[in-house]
């Protein structure tokens, strides 16, 4: 196989070289997957560099989220594995920058039908978080008002969408033209620059011209990605529930907790990686909502259009882009051209 692999910690994502690996033998408890399509994400800039929390021994394959075919089976299933050879499935599982991957069941699931493998690679890790901090921990009610924040990256796409499926009026920040105008795409109600520093009041603005009774002073739910908590406090009705989803400014900020007793208002973490040590009920429950959306019509793929990056070779370039933060949605390598394959026929 072909593969994306690390033998020593790189400066950057153009320091990465393809290699010419062996295909991993038939395992006992792993499917051999065929991947199609990869998704990248902020963490493989990090894990390259040696600076993430979870460092494998060296040498080892980039890469985390995949789409692609089943190949084989593990041996000790041959009756009663939940997938079969020829099945379109996606997952996570480190390696995925490689032409082919092995994979434990409980890491797969199936690629939505009439899905490409290139937006299905960009649905395992953006969908549930989205979907367990609006649904699972902020209990999102039709008639909400929704501030999402980066609101044109791969999780906070997922997030606009799953907020307007469930009754909500969304108001989306980006910093960026394009950005806003593809929240817009993505069913956002009103987009802000939040390079202005005065957006909380634009949001106040937008809440007192739209909203009745306490409603008229903020927003009922902030989605933050970034770490925004604190200024998004001076733009929030009472009761409101601030999600803490991540960090993607890179520092963890403090915040003023008189504003939280005074508005009343709940501050609730969400890591959705623990979900499956922690509370395993709820991931079954978390993907089945997301599927209903998608059958729905409600959810659609995020992955980023304006650029192609075709081959194991692009890895660097799409890495690249994705730490620019020039892109929008989620950005995926299509190991596989499925397109220019379809072309052909």
């Amino acid at each position: 196989m072909r593969a994306v692999q690390v033998k020593e910690y790189v400066k950057g994502p153009m320091d990465l070289q393809v290699s010419t690996l062996p295909t991993p033998s038939l395992s006992p408890n792993e499917y051999l997957i065929e991947i199609h399509s990869a998704g990248t994400n902020f963490f493989d800039l990090l894990q390259i560099q040696g600076k993430y929390q979870h460092q494998p021994p060296l040498p080892w394959v980039g890469g985390a989220e995949f789409a692609g075919t089943v190949l084989a089976v593990p041996t000790s299933k041959t009756s009663g594995s939940r997938y079969k050879v020829g099945d379109r499935v996606f997952g996570a599982t480190q390696g995925a920058y490689a032409t082919h991957i092995l994979a434990a069941e409980h890491t797969l699931l199936p690629v939505p039908k009439g899905w490409s493998f290139e937006d299905a690679a960009g649905l395992f890790v953006t969908a549930p978080t989205s979907f367990g901090g609006l649904v699972h921990r902020a209990n999102v009610q039709p008639g909400d008002w929704v501030l999402v924040h980066a609101a044109a990256g791969g999780v906070g796409l997922a997030a606009v969408q799953i907020a307007k499926a469930y009754g909500a009026t969304v108001i989306a920040t980006a910093g960026t033209e394009r950005k806003r105008q593809i929240a817009l795409e993505f069913g956002a109600d009103h987009v802000i620059d939040y390079r202005n520093k005065s957006w909380p009041e634009e949001v106040k603005k937008l809440c007192a011209q739209h909203r009745t009774g306490n409603g008229k002073v903020g927003v009922d739910i902030v989605y933050d990605p970034v770490g925004m908590i604190d200024a998004s406090l001076k733009c929030v009705a009472w009761n409101a529930r601030l999600l803490v989803i991540g960090f993607a400014a890179g520092q963890i900020e403090k915040v003023a907790l008189n504003r939280v007793l005074l508005k009343n208002v709940s501050i609730v973490g969400l890591h959705w990686g623990q979900y499956a040590r922690f509370e395993k009920e709820a991931v079954g429950t978390v993907w089945q909502g997301i599927f209903d959306l998608v059958a729905q019509g409600k959810f659609r793929g995020t992955a980023f259009k304006d650029e192609s990056f075709v081959g194991l070779e692009s890895v660097p370039r799409a890495l690249q882009a994705l730490g620019s933060r020039g892109t929008w949605g989620k950005v995926v390598v299509k190991v596989v051209d499925d397109d220019a394959a379809k072309s052909k026929l």
